[in-house]
């Protein structure tokens, strides 16, 4: 483990310049050396343009590169390092700290000053920075030592802290469009740097390995790298391309119908009860490259929706899930959401707790509300006493079991009941007590 969070001396050129030999990956074989090169953004690549104006002008601007996975946002920051003779640095905020935000400054700093050479530092993931971490990173963007280039799939103007949101350029990047993604595919088939026209890639196997790549560059020349080493000759065809991707059965697509079709299908195998089927569709929504955030929101929603009071854990589980992602992030939090599908999917189910709001929502927008009792109006200032409000009211605590005989609910819904627990799992004790408090409470 020693040396793991080590970074680079600030002229070594960070792990870009380290994998661009031979036998690096297709994906980065192939990364864009100049703006020319890149493929889409159209709106960062216009003459003129602010990142133009960084490249073309040598211009110390940091930059906060906000978009999908697979878009060229770290493809942008090697573009600026190379184009403008600058060291490289990448530092990923999955794995690093504090302590290495610092050393890459001062490393950077110190070439600075005894070389005159800048260095482009490049953080990965910065929404995944706490506070303290980003702010580390402000000595060196507000002192020019380091050209910031900061990536993130998140809204910044929620995931980085404003001080450095203020002081950076905040350039938005689009998905891939399906053409983008061809012309990505076509590139590396060709290129000298990909696979320097060895091979032929039939029409119906480019068909199916843009569709998989979901928008996304990266995982595009992964799949296409795959097929090569899959065939058996000089000809990728849709066979070769299915074995290799390894997901010929995942037919989905996170932009369209299938994105909408699976989730649906995951939350009503859960609410279902069918732990398999709600296993298997988290399975194709992890290998179809899902946020994992998104699917612990769902958990947490379903845990009250569908299970609700039946296990007063489920939204325990699913809160700690929620958690435990942000923290641990993939792909070991794939464990996590199997842990809370299963936990849900085999859990009580109760849908009354969501039955109670639906139904005193509908009741409240039908302008059935009523006045508060004045019993239980606020009695705390002066003159309060003389309108009525609090008197008369009871102390629970000062009656057995906790309960008061008294009304609660405004006149025009004296008879109103929303709450029908289940004689399910725990909400039958619940339901149990319920019965006997709402007895009480009416001088029955």
């Amino acid at each position: 483990m020693d040396g793991l969070f080590e970074v680079e001396p600030a002229g070594s050129g960070g792990s870009l310049s380290a994998a661009d030999h031979a036998h690096a990956p297709l994906a980065v074989r192939m990364r864009p050396r100049s703006l020319d090169e890149l493929v889409g953004q159209p709106q960062l690549r216009t003459p003129g343009s602010p990142l133009h104006q960084v490249i073309e002008a040598e211009r110390s601007l940091s930059l906060l590169l906000w978009g999908p996975p697979g878009t060229g946002k770290t493809t942008i920051a090697s573009i600026v390092s190379g184009q403008t003779n600058r060291s490289f640095v990448e530092i990923s905020a999955v794995s690093a700290g504090i302590k290495e935000v610092r050393a890459a400054i001062d490393a950077a700093r110190a070439q600075l000053v005894a070389t005159g050479k800048e260095t482009v530092l490049f953080v990965d993931e910065v929404h995944r920075f706490s506070k303290a971490q980003q702010d580390a990173l402000l000595p060196g963007v507000e002192n020019r030592w380091v050209t910031l280039i900061a990536a993130t799939t998140e809204n910044p103007s929620f995931s980085v802290i404003s001080p450095l949101l203020s002081r950076s350029l905040l350039l938005r990047l689009q998905s891939l469009t399906d053409d983008d993604i061809r012309d990505v595919i076509g590139r590396a088939v060709a290129d000298e740097r990909g696979l320097a026209g060895e091979y032929t890639l039939e029409e119906p196997a480019l068909d199916h390995l843009v569709r998989l790549a979901g928008g996304d560059a990266r995982r595009s020349l992964t799949y296409l790298e795959a097929a090569a080493g899959a065939a058996a000759g000089t000809v990728i065809d849709l066979t070769t391309a299915e074995t290799a991707a390894d997901i010929a059965a995942v037919r989905y697509d996170r932009d369209g119908d299938q994105h909408y079709d699976v989730i649906s299908a995951f939350i009503k195998s859960v609410r279902g009860s069918h732990a398999d089927a709600a296993i298997h569709y988290l399975a194709r929504m992890l290998e179809a490259g899902e946020d994992p955030r998104f699917i612990a929101r769902r958990l947490m929603i379903l845990a009250s929706e569908d299970i609700g009071l039946a296990d007063p854990s489920a939204l325990t589980t699913a809160v700690a899930a929620a958690q435990t992602v942000q923290l641990i992030g993939m792909p070991e939090a794939q464990l996590t959401l199997a842990h809370a599908t299963i936990a849900l999917a085999v859990a009580p189910k109760s849908n009354a707790v969501t039955n109670a709001i639906f139904a005193a929502q509908a009741d409240v927008r039908a302008g059935k509300i009523g006045q508060v009792p004045a019993h239980l109006r606020d009695a705390h200032y002066a003159g309060a006493k003389k309108l009525g409000h609090g008197v008369d009211y009871r102390y629970a605590h000062d009656y057995p079991y906790g309960v008061a005989e008294q009304e609660y609910l405004p006149e025009d819904l004296r008879e109103a009941t929303y709450y029908h627990p289940k004689e399910i799992g725990a909400e039958a004790a619940i339901k149990e007590r319920w019965d006997r408090v709402r007895r009480i409470l009416r001088g029955e």
